[in-house]
């Protein structure tokens, strides 16, 4: 089954607006974009435009390139103070301390679910990418409890919350980089979810017929965003999604699914 993220999205936008329009007064979103990137303007972008169908006002804070720490981190002081979520947009500059400006953005803040400073189950939100990687099991049929599931990838954006919140649904993972394990760890796997950010190199020799397997891995590959498993894994997997079209779409939409959980847990 290919899976439709951009249809998946939109049920959840669906779903969304109504509780968006129900609040007293708009929601705003926070959003430090520093230095300028062509691919960091699409994703801001896609970012920009689901947040306006849904009547949220996206506060953005740009900063130059030769931005320092202390002018990000100021900026995103000020928008925690001003919005009810705060996106740091990454990539960052390498002269940035990644860990310290995912840092500051506190956990009732955290869209992201990126603060490094707080554990995995003490989050009030989750990371979302690992929530679009259920939320398409889920609603491809696919059991999570007691399945194999092998993540490739260790990364902050897909492999270790997505490992996190497999295994606290009851899969049985492991995971696999690039540097330690075999790819042969995904012959046997129910479930593979990959973020590598390694074009098409999981084929459909790596695999076993009917494996659930979803790529959140991107990377440009001639021009083209391209995911880590090679197209023709469709015709070995069960599910499979697409690089573009397929995860992104979808973590996107719960970003702001994010937003809304913490703006009702700061009224509780």
């Amino acid at each position: 089954m290919l899976v439709d993220g951009k249809k998946i999205a939109e049920d959840i936008y669906t779903e969304l607006g109504p509780k968006f329009a129900a609040l007293e007064q708009n929601a705003k979103l926070g959003i430090v974009v520093v230095g300028e990137n062509p691919v960091i303007e699409s994703f801001v972008g896609m970012k920009g435009r689901a947040a306006s169908r849904l009547g949220i006002e996206m506060v953005r804070t740009s900063l130059p390139e030769t931005a320092t720490f202390d002018e990000v981190a100021a900026a995103a002081k000020n928008l925690v103070e001003k919005t009810a979520g705060v996106i740091m947009q990454l990539p960052l500059p390498k002269h940035i301390d990644i860990d310290a400006a995912l840092a500051s953005v506190p956990n009732e803040k955290d869209v992201d679910a990126l603060n490094p400073a707080i554990s995995e189950d003490q989050r009030l939100v989750h990371a979302p990418v690992a929530l679009a990687v259920v939320e398409i099991l889920k609603r491809s049929n696919v059991e999570i409890a007691g399945k194999r599931t092998v993540v490739v990838g260790a990364g902050r954006l897909v492999g270790k919350p997505s490992a996190w919140l497999l295994k606290s649904l009851g899969a049985n993972v492991s995971m696999f980089t690039l540097e330690q394990g075999s790819i042969n760890d995904l012959k046997d796997a129910d479930i593979v979810v990959s973020g590598a950010g390694n074009p098409g190199f999981i084929k459909p020799e790596h695999l076993k017929k009917g494996t659930a397997l979803v790529d959140a891995g991107t990377s440009e590959l001639n021009k083209k965003v391209v995911g880590d498993a090679d197209p023709a894994c469709a015709d070995v997997a069960s599910v499979f999604t697409p690089v573009p079209g397929g995860v992104g779409p979808v973590a996107v939409a719960l970003i702001f699914k994010n937003l809304l959980a913490l703006i009702e847990k700061a009224r509780q």
